[in-house]
């Protein structure tokens, strides 16, 4: 909130009041909403065993993969960190998705960990690359 009253520094009065007419209600909604969802993301991570929350703040695991993570049962982020460190991997945002959704269902156990986390990450797998003249020499009508 302090965002959108901050745009009236210098265009008017200090007062909240006066400030609120010249922000337009839908900005003010938009960047509160941000930033309480913001907020609670952060807040979320509390519920990360403290080894997982080192790797965030390590970068080791960016943040939306974590979040998904702070879902999962203490002891199944446990078994996943024993996962991470045999496999050498860290976890997409899908995988984390997909982690997360198991956990909820019940189904999440240390066979389907080390399953998840062995799937190649879409930036893991190769990528080849035609220019539009080779692609024309194989399929002139496309041109």
């Amino acid at each position: 909130m302090g965002d959108a009253y901050g745009q009236c520094a210098g265009g008017c009065e200090q007062d909240h009041n006066s400030c609120s007419d010249r922000v337009s209600a839908r900005q003010r909604t938009g960047t509160v909403g941000q930033s309480k969802n913001q907020i609670q993301r952060f807040i979320r991570l509390t519920e990360l065993i403290p080894e997982l929350l080192d790797m965030v703040d390590e970068k080791k695991i960016a943040l939306n993969p974590a979040y998904e993570l702070s879902f999962l049962k203490k002891e199944e982020q446990r078994e996943l960190l024993d996962t991470m460190d045999s496999k050498q991997a860290t976890h997409s945002l899908s995988q984390a998705q997909r982690l997360k959704k198991y956990s909820q269902e019940g189904h999440l156990t240390l066979d389907m960990m080390r399953v998840i986390m062995g799937d190649e990450k879409k930036s893991d797998l190769d990528r080849v690359t035609f220019t539009s003249d080779t692609l024309r020499k194989y399929f002139p009508k496309l041109s």
